[in-house]
């Protein structure tokens, strides 16, 4: 009897992840259903705006990248970047100084600190250095649109929003690993943010596009409050929050160039976020075990090893994965081509299990050839806090990722 109720439990247990696919499902369509985008391109509010890009070294196809941003169909804006002396980035910058005269280009150099984190460091200056109070953010991989100043600034005219962001997709996925990469962020890394918004609102943000003011961040310390921790991007959307104030995610994409060499590439870079993730939102990581249906399913077949158990849950657990990525990313973010990837979600989902599970082994990280801890939210550099495992990330290329 005891076995028999345990075994029941457990298939009960099982069947939970199915339960946050249906509130993934009608999260995601709560979420791409509002006219907002609509009313972001009918609004006049188009304040004169700087764009703030935080360069370290060069990202693949970054001259089309820095160019998108000056085509931009807005009335007034610069574009300002804070890059290293003889940084590589530096002739492409000077180089769109020439192809686009019109354009208001200027380049900074950082200032001399000892923060742990290069990029708040050079975004601590930028924020202080732009001409005007709207400030536009992102990662200097990202490319855009000529309305995407308009879309991302529009919704500040909103009484009580203190901050924008969005998703982003892949220019074009073109390797198996940028396929996987882009199946695991539309169907999982996606699916997880649409329920959090969903269930307590935005209270992050994306260092893909994050638009806010001077004003707004001035009220927590600004960038130079996070020069020590990790994730500025996420903790900027939460101070922002905690200010009172709401963070906007739009049903809009910006684009990003695959930069993943590897397999290799792509665990370790994720493993390196999840890491991150386990110390800034404990229970939070730690209840994902719940919404990973593809080992639970494996689980329940194993327990009562049954063609009904296998095809009641196993197909539930396709049916419901698939239902997922075509609502985000077909449906919701108009990514056409993302059907030939499906196949590929098993794959994914079995990658990030190993990650889930490589994150709790991990007690700190490598960031730009230096070992770090996580100690109270900060980054404390491993030779002075003592030994532990590493979450070997490599260098990355800029000072944005």
């Amino acid at each position: 009897m005891f076995f028999t109720v345990t075994r029941w439990v457990l298939l009960g247990v099982a069947a939970l992840p199915f339960v946050y696919y249906l509130l993934v499902l009608y999260s995601s369509w709560r979420f791409f259903h509002r006219p907002i985008l609509k009313e972001c391109s009918k609004s006049n509010f188009t304040p004169p705006a700087s764009i703030l890009k935080p360069v370290r070294g060069l990202d693949p196809e970054a001259y089309e990248n820095f160019a998108s941003y000056c085509r931009q169909d807005y009335p007034e804006y610069e574009i300002v970047f804070c890059v290293d002396e003889g940084d590589p980035a530096i002739p492409l910058i000077e180089r769109l100084k020439r192809e686009f005269p019109t354009c208001a280009i200027r380049t900074i150099s950082p200032a001399t600190s000892s923060a742990s984190n290069d990029k708040v460091t050079k975004l601590d200056q930028l924020a202080h250095q732009a001409r005007y109070e709207y400030l536009v953010i992102n990662d200097s991989d990202v490319r855009v649109t000529p309305d995407y100043m308009r879309t991302v600034v529009a919704p500040l005219a909103r009484a009580g929003v203190g901050a924008v962001t969005t998703l982003y997709t892949s220019v074009e996925d073109k390797t198996v690993v940028d396929h996987i990469q882009s199946i695991g962020m539309i169907s999982d890394m996606y699916a997880g943010i649409l329920v959090a918004r969903q269930l307590d609102g935005v209270k992050f943000a994306l260092g893909e596009t994050i638009a806010t003011t001077k004003t707004l961040l001035d009220e927590f310390g600004g960038y130079r409050a996070l020069e020590n921790r990790p994730a500025d991007d996420l903790l900027i959307g939460r101070m922002i929050a905690e200010q009172g104030h709401e963070v906007e995610m739009l049903p809009y994409a910006v684009q990003t160039v695959p930069d993943y060499g590897s397999m290799g590439d792509l665990f370790r870079k994720r493993l390196r976020w999840m890491v991150v993730m386990r110390h800034m939102r404990p229970w939070g990581h730690l209840g994902l075990l719940l919404t990973l249906g593809l080992p639970w399913s494996i689980a329940a077949v194993a327990i009562h090893p049954s063609a009904g158990v296998a095809t009641g849950y196993l197909g539930t657990y396709i049916a419901l994965r698939v239902a997922m990525t075509w609502m985000i990313g077909i449906w919701g973010l108009k990514q056409r081509s993302l059907w030939k990837s499906l196949p590929l979600i098993p794959v994914w989902d079995a990658i990030g299990v190993a990650i889930w599970v490589g994150s709790f082994l991990q007690n700190s990280l490598r960031w730009r050839g230096e070992d770090y801890f996580i100690r109270d939210g900060r980054l404390v550099q491993a030779s002075r806090a003592g030994g532990g495992c590493v979450a070997s990330v490599g260098d990355p290329r800029s000072s944005s990722k």
